[in-house]
């Protein structure tokens, strides 16, 4: 079973199942699956817990033990296992394979294992595939900008208060890919107003910027197009001092990509098999694929000679400022 963090404690009003696997890449939803299951554990008499943290010389035996030894009073366990890395390694991956297969859901212990944000190749591992048939997997990551403002809707929702869908957007912007950030925002807008609808000057009033830039979000925002987005992730990366040549990396790998993508269509080289000879794959696909259907070759290639000269300013051959170039450069693959 696959949840949402979102329904996670609509399930747990259930009987609890014996495997949880929490996932992901925001730490805050993550820590709050977590608190949710060892909470729900706690109210249907869990009285033990016994925490496992896998770090280089982990003994698996030792998880295997925590299994299988019952509380010293007979009562119900939580194991609550931690693997940071999101790798056992092969003894641990087939530890982990063997676990799931002889999981006994009367047997009174509940395992619990946290880990991080799970990639396309990861989630094909057989201990990871194993582990999601068997048991509840929640995946903790963070919404898109797109879904940022009906988050926040929702958690402003939890402490009796709502706002207006220009005051969720401006909070969105200023907290972007920094959701701890938000979720301590939202709680501050708990403690300086009382329930009930805020306005956009209450907003914009408590709100800090709050937002981390990094280049990731950038190159997401360049291949979908997205000018304003790019403008604003510029203008934060250049304020927190990030180094022109990464910025210039970031965005000239992805017009390579593009360009290479578009090149094999133009030649008569079907779309997926092109996204797969560049290793474009899972929720990357989509994005380059708009993208590949909207921009020309020519266009492509316009933007890979601008690249080059942004290169050439930053190392101080030629004149011009680097961060107005690399907007316009953003600008040739803005969508119409």
């Amino acid at each position: 079973m696959n949840l949402r963090p979102e329904q996670l404690a609509a399930h747990l009003e259930g009987q609890l199942a014996p495997l949880y696997v929490v996932h992901g890449d925001e730490p805050l939803l993550t820590i709050e699956a977590g608190d949710t299951i060892r909470a729900a554990a706690r109210a249907k008499g869990v009285t033990e817990r016994e925490v496992l943290m896998v770090t280089q010389h982990f003994k698996w035996e030792e998880f295997g033990l925590a299994g299988g030894n019952m509380s010293l009073f007979g009562d119900l366990k939580l194991v609550d296992l931690r693997m940071p890395t999101g790798k056992p390694g092969r003894n641990g991956g087939e530890f982990l394979t063997r676990f799931a297969s002889e999981l006994d859901p009367q047997g009174g212990v509940i395992t619990l294992i946290t880990l991080p944000l799970m990639d396309w190749a990861a989630r094909k591992a057989s201990w990871f595939v194993a582990l999601t048939e068997a048991g509840v997997t929640v995946e903790c990551n963070a919404p898109d900008l797109a879904g940022l403002p009906q988050w926040i809707a929702g958690r402003l929702a939890r402490q009796q208060q709502s706002a207006e869908r220009d005051a969720l957007v401006f909070i969105a912007e200023h907290v972007e890919g920094n959701l701890l950030a938000a979720h301590q925002e939202i709680q501050k807008l708990g403690l300086l107003y009382p329930a009930g609808k805020l306005d956009t000057a209450q907003v914009e009033d408590a709100v800090l910027h709050v937002a981390r830039y990094d280049t990731e979000k950038l190159r997401v925002a360049l291949v979908e197009g997205d000018a304003a987005r790019c403008a604003r992730l510029l203008e934060g990366l250049q304020g927190e001092g990030a180094a022109a040549p990464l910025v210039l990396w970031a965005l000239a790998n992805e017009i390579r990509t593009l360009a290479n993508i578009r090149a094999a269509i133009d030649a008569g080289q079907p779309i997926d098999s092109a996204l797969k000879n560049e290793r474009v794959f899972g929720p990357r696909q989509q994005p380059f694929k708009r993208a590949a259907q909207r921009l020309r070759g020519a266009t492509l290639r316009a933007a890979l000679m601008h690249a080059a000269r942004i290169d050439r300013m930053a190392k101080g051959l030629t004149d011009g400022d680097v961060w107005d170039e690399f907007l316009q450069l953003a600008l040739r693959l803005r969508a119409a």
